[in-house]
């Protein structure tokens, strides 16, 4: 089941008119047919598409930026500067401090701008689909966080000492590592890759789906159900505006919320024991 596209909060299902019936999203939404190069490696589907465009977009929108640099700024320069500060100094030096910050803040800014710019594809007009609404982005983005905290431990303290910084919490009596040992390497060489990617996955899929389902309501009530239903599509696209703007917070907060998690691994990994 496709979805035809107009302009935010405009997303009607594509139901079959000749069944006359709600059509509820479904799972398939993420797992749309092949746009380009079907059968072969180079396979692209809309999702694929979509997150290739977003990140274009991305980098043309930064090369303009500092392309266009002045010594007096432009709006446009003005307002990259805050997003940038906001990312180096208000998520990066706040949480790792200027030292740490400094090596890693390509990584950072990299994360935040392409998880930005892929959650926000769902709010656009004609996309209406998050880049990061399937697990494959999320997963890949993970395991670099994943790869770099672990790196950065091991080149900082050595394998031995990361392990022990990692694994053995201290002023807890001995006989308790028995028991915290395996919870602090579930936690940290298993588990985290994985909350890390499924807080994105999750936030980005359910919001999708409700926007759809809202959309898909009032597409129904308004031009499929009876009379007496009607009014109630004023409800459902109420709610749907409502759930739009909503995700526009959280298409931002995830962003947010992602690269401050990067950041706290890292500087956990490569922090002093005390």
């Amino acid at each position: 089941m496709g979805i035809l596209t107009a302009a935010p909060g405009t997303l009607l299902a594509s139901a079959s008119h000749d069944e006359g019936g709600f059509h509820a999203p479904s799972m398939a939404e993420f797992f749309p047919p092949a746009v380009l190069f079907e059968g072969t490696a180079f396979e692209l589907n809309r999702v694929m598409l979509i997150r290739i465009l977003a990140v274009v977009v991305l980098v043309v929108l930064l090369a303009l930026w500092a392309k266009r640099m002045k010594l007096i700024p432009s709006r446009f320069q003005s307002s990259m500067e805050m997003v940038m500060e906001f990312v180096t100094v208000g998520i990066a030096e706040n949480t790792m401090g200027k030292t740490n910050a400094k090596k890693y803040m390509p990584l950072i800014v990299t994360l935040f701008f392409l998880v930005l710019f892929t959650n926000i594809t769902k709010l656009i007009p004609f996309l209406n689909m998050p880049g990061t609404g399937v697990i494959g982005l999320p997963l890949v983005l993970a395991l670099v966080v994943y790869v770099t905290y672990h790196w950065a431990g091991v080149r900082e303290k050595g394998v031995g000492g990361y392990l022990k910084s990692a694994l053995i919490l201290p002023g807890v009596p001995p006989v308790m590592h028995v028991l915290l040992i395996p919870i602090e390497f579930l936690t940290k060489f298993v588990i985290q890759p994985f909350t890390l990617t499924l807080r994105l996955f999750a936030n980005m899929m359910v919001g999708h789906l409700l926007l759809v389902l809202c959309f898909s309501a009032t597409s129904f009530l308004l031009f499929s159900a009876d009379f007496a239903l009607k009014p109630l599509g004023l409800v459902t696209i109420a709610g749907g505006f409502f759930v739009y703007l909503l995700e526009i917070l959280i298409c931002v907060l995830q962003a947010y919320i992602f690269a401050l998690l990067a950041c706290v691994y890292i500087d956990s990994a490569v922090a002093e024991e005390h």
